[in-house]
């Protein structure tokens, strides 16, 4: 397991001064560290894909959800991603931070 442990105030940050290419980054990142954990999230390409997009981030809430914090509610991650936004990758990053640490 190669998770790699990050600020989470600083995911924020980043992506502000970058505007949003550092989010980008982010996510891809921890996309690969979730399918180090078994997820099964399709390619980052999809990102670039006007439906297929809505698709990626389905199945990274889903792996989120599944892999990290076993609970099962996917569709319940995905929905807070969609609607409070910049919470969620600061939640998600406290979560692998506490997986990078066991």
């Amino acid at each position: 397991m190669n998770i790699k442990k990050r600020n989470p105030a600083l995911v924020i940050i980043f992506s502000i001064i970058t505007l949003g290419i550092y989010l980008i980054y982010w996510f891809v990142q921890t996309k690969e560290e979730m399918k180090s954990l078994g997820a099964n999230i399709p390619s980052a390409w999809f990102i670039i894909v006007p439906i297929g997009n809505i698709y990626l981030l389905y199945r990274y809430c889903d792996g989120f959800s599944e892999y990290v914090k076993k609970d099962k509610l996917g569709v319940v991650w995905f929905l807070a991603f969609v609607t409070v936004f910049p919470v969620l990758p600061v939640i998600i990053q406290v979560e692998l931070n506490k997986l990078a640490t066991a």
